[in-house]
Parts: structure tokens; C-alpha cells; sequence
């Protein structure tokens, strides 16, 4: 799964709608979520940081279970 860099985002700070890349549903504004990226990005942390995603927090703490 490699490593990763996770940052939890309030409701009262998510002020954007975003779709989870695990279940491709909204996030919508003033949902709380996590935001991911690689920590061990092949080209460096600012392409990381632009890869960044974010997830419903139960989808990410799923994400190895998936197939």
C-alpha cells in the first residue's frame, strides 16, 4: 500500500465537495474526511501534494479490504 501522509479534515473545515475515490461518491461541504497523499511519491512531494485525495474516513480505513 506503500506510505501515506493523512490528514483529518473537520466538517466546520471542509468547505468544498469532493468525490471518494473509494466508493466515487460526494463528500459534501461540511463533511468531515481524511485527506491522502503518498508519502514516497516517485517524482517528490509536490507532485504528492497535488495527488492528493480525499476520502469518507470509512472508506479509507477500508481501503485494504476492497478488491
Amino acid at each position: 500500500d506503500g506510505e501515506w501522509t493523512v490528514r483529518q479534515v473537520s466538517a466546520a473545515a471542509a468547505t468544498k465537495s469532493y468525490t471518494c475515490p473509494g466508493c466515487r461518491q460526494e463528500i459534501p461541504p461540511g463533511t468531515a474526511h481524511v485527506v491522502a497523499w503518498r508519502s514516497d511519491h516517485l517524482l517528490g512531494a509536490d507532485a504528492a501534494i497535488e495527488d492528493r485525495r480525499h476520502w469518507h474516513s470509512g472508506c479509507w480505513r477500508a481501503r485494504g479490504h476492497r478488491r
